[in-house]
């Protein structure tokens, strides 16, 4: 329940106060948030599987932001920060697509 009110007040206040994000880390942000959800779904998955450990779940959480990032942020100073933008959304795509593939699969045995 805790964790619900949290959600909705964190949506609420950041309807209310309409944070702007500075502009040099607009690139740094959608692989953030893509990487974060990842750990997300993988928790979602653990937890389905009655093998969630809250520890896994918070430096999973915290190391994918940071990976992600510091890709996307050696890509651009090399020069390819486009290409290894993609590149790190569809591998953490893929690993979305298959937990939720695998959560589908537990819950409604398809």
């Amino acid at each position: 329940m805790i964790p619900v009110v949290g959600l909705f007040a964190g949506v609420a206040l950041g309807l209310f106060l309409q944070p702007e994000v500075p502009i040099w880390l607009q690139p740094y942000l959608p692989i953030a948030i893509v990487a974060a959800l990842d750990a997300v779904v993988g928790g979602a998955r653990a937890l389905g599987e009655k093998r969630f450990d809250d520890r896994v779940f918070v430096i999973s959480f915290i190391s994918n932001v940071v990976i992600a990032s510091t890709m996307v942020y050696l890509g651009d100073q090399l020069g390819v920060g486009s290409q290894l933008s993609t590149g790190v959304i569809v591998v953490l795509g893929i690993r979305i697509f298959a937990n939720a593939a695998a959560i589908r699969r537990r819950f409604f045995h398809a």
